[in-house]
């Protein structure tokens, strides 16, 4: 690892080695939690499983992913980042390769509900939260908006291929395929991952040498510290309408447009491939589009940022069921303009999070705003697969979710309104 530190020196901070390869871990977590949305069709014709069963184990992965993340940052706190990760990736990779082996619901919410929701729970926002604020004191809403972004790159990458090798060969393959991604950033974690800044002897990017070290947190039990934190967040009104507001983003992304595109644009007459090649055009413009509300992030208000995209977020969701009538822009323009905001809420949460509770709580605090997105999340996913179960069609679940990311718009411009500083738990 000094080796790599040397070689960069004086040309560019290793921190920016560190953000790309966090980058390529959160973009195999990404893809492994995108994976079961190629599945739920095959998995439909084979075995027979309905759309609602199918969607119960991913909704319960999506909500052990948003409650993992809390306790993993404390986790990261107590015992370190890379060793927390590395048993992260070695259980994610075991967890799905053992997946191609299941014949029967209940295994397939074992495995990819619970093994998998928590393995991926780690290598999650939470972890990007944490490595920028110990790696940078300036541009971080650049670096968050970098690694944001590689969610929707792992969109990019995986959905087509894995959704032509399960139209091809079956689904087992395609685990097979995500547990060698998973298994294959485990070395880059082991050998180019430091702790902090200070195991290379740098300082954060954009710390001058007047300014004090980074504090560190004294090393306590991660369950401890995790609920305490959440003690001392929750009684605050910012973290409601942080938790709430995210919860109505994961409700609204991957929880129900995540899940379900593809099967809805079954329904529709399209292919599984033109369906995961849709949701791989939505990530293309999310890389941009996360990317550059990190740059935004630095520069200008999280708060009407925030409003302006779950606003727009709502209003392209409400449009969705119209689109698959019109022959040529419909679902084109959906993509722009869904893609671009995908998940471009992250940055400017991120920045209000550490505004309000500061820079050592809040991953943690993220952590458990996180886990709201994941409930929501959760919820999206089992009940947009019942409504579509018990109505034949997804408009009703669409036009809800795009009704959610209207009031979302409205809640988030009263957080840090008036400005809070609530101070560092370390008990």
């Amino acid at each position: 690892m000094n080796w790599v530190a040397r070689r960069f020196q004086g040309r560019l901070h290793y921190g920016w080695i560190v953000v790309g390869v966090v980058f390529f871990v959160l973009l195999a977590a990404a893809g492994t939690r995108a994976t079961p949305s190629v599945m739920m069709l095959p998995l439909e014709k084979q075995f027979g499983w309905s759309r609602g069963t199918i969607s119960l184990a991913i909704s319960v992965n999506l909500a052990l992913y948003g409650l993992a993340g809390p306790f993993a940052a404390a986790a990261m706190q107590r015992f370190g980042v890379r060793p927390t990760l590395l048993t992260a990736l070695a259980t994610l990779a075991a967890g799905v390769g053992v997946s191609s082996m299941m014949t029967a619901p209940w295994q397939m919410v074992l495995v990819w509900g619970v093994l998998v929701g928590g393995a991926t729970g780690v290598a999650a926002l939470t972890l990007s939260a944490t490595i920028v604020n110990r790696w940078f004191t300036t541009h971080r809403g650049l670096a968050m908006g970098i690694l944001t972004a590689s969610s929707a790159t792992g969109q990019l990458v995986f959905l087509p291929i894995l959704a032509a090798i399960s139209e091809r060969v079956g689904w087992q393959p395609v685990v097979l395929i995500v547990a060698c991604a998973a298994a294959l950033v485990i070395p880059l974690v082991a050998w180019l991952l430091p702790e902090r800044p200070a195991n290379l002897a740098l300082r954060p990017i954009g710390e001058t040498a007047e300014q004090p070290p980074a504090s560190t947190l004294p090393q306590q039990n991660p369950i401890k510290v995790a609920f305490s934190t959440l003690s001392m967040a929750s009684k605050t009104r910012d973290f409601w309408l942080l938790f709430f507001s995210f919860f109505i983003c994961g409700a609204s992304t991957n929880g129900y447009v995540g899940t379900h595109l593809i099967a809805m644009c079954a329904d529709y007459g399209m292919t599984q491939v033109q369906g995961a090649s849709l949701l791989a055009a939505m990530g293309i413009f999310d890389l941009f589009g996360t990317t550059l509300s990190g740059w935004l992030s630095d520069r200008f208000n999280a708060r009407y940022l925030l409003f302006w995209y779950y606003g727009l977020r709502g209003l392209s969701l409400i449009y969705l069921p119209y689109a698959f009538g019109i022959d040529f822009f419909g679902l084109p323009l959906f993509a722009v303009f869904y893609g671009l905001d995908w998940i471009a809420t992250v940055p400017p949460t991120v920045r209000l999070a550490t505004d309000v509770y500061g820079k050592d709580s809040a991953p943690i605090v993220f952590g458990w705003v996180v886990a709201g997105h994941q409930l929501g999340a959760a919820f999206a996913a089992l009940g947009g697969g019942m409504l579509r179960s018990s109505l034949g069609t997804y408009t009703v679940a669409t036009m809800i979710s795009g009704g959610l990311c209207l009031v979302a718009s409205i809640l988030v411009l009263r957080i840090n309104r008036p400005a809070q500083r609530v101070g560092v738990a370390t008990t």
